[in-house]
């Protein structure tokens, strides 16, 4: 049974929103509490996903996050977001690795053209894969698409790129 895309109504949205403000506050016991109370026929819902893909992120339960991510990209495949989570958590996940975030991702790129998260994610794997002419490529890219300051911003904190640290400073 395919989950409701239309926007969650109350209480289904307030168990949302209140996890959604738990996590933020650190407080993953009580998001989890929240997002348990959302109705069974509402727990596929893409946004239900998202936050308890966030969730699971944070715990770092990357088999989770990934099963999650999975679930989000047969349930809503035109949502970037569920192509990011699943690469993100994918690299992380026993048995998954650089190559398969990088192989999950790629079809994304064309796809979602308007997403600059899509090309710098891609351009992360790519350096640590040593692929530094293609990170390049990928991050100004990203650069195009998306605001040159945040792109920056986020980039010279990234570690992931920190062997193009001293190009990207000179954005």
């Amino acid at each position: 049974m395919k989950a409701p895309k239309k926007p969650l109504e109350p209480p289904d949205s307030h168990f949302l929103s209140s996890a959604e403000g738990w996590m933020g506050l650190g407080d993953l016991t009580e998001a989890r509490a929240e997002l348990d109370q959302i109705a069974r026929k509402y727990q596929h819902h893409p946004d239900v996903l998202q936050v308890r893909w966030a969730l699971l992120a944070q715990e770092k339960d990357w088999p989770g996050a990934l099963a999650v991510a999975r679930e989000l990209l047969k349930r809503a495949p035109e949502n970037a977001a569920g192509w990011l989570h699943h690469a993100y958590a994918l690299r992380r996940a026993p048995g998954g690795g650089l190559q398969a975030a990088w192989d999950a991702l790629f079809p994304a790129l064309d796809k979602f053209a308007g997403a600059a998260l899509i090309p710098y994610n891609l351009a992360c794997y790519a350096c640590q894969m040593q692929q530094l002419d293609l990170a390049r490529i990928l991050l100004h890219r990203a650069v195009k698409i998306g605001s040159a300051e945040d792109i920056k911003e986020i980039a010279i904190n990234d570690h992931d790129l920190e062997p193009l640290w001293d190009e990207i400073r000179k954005f």
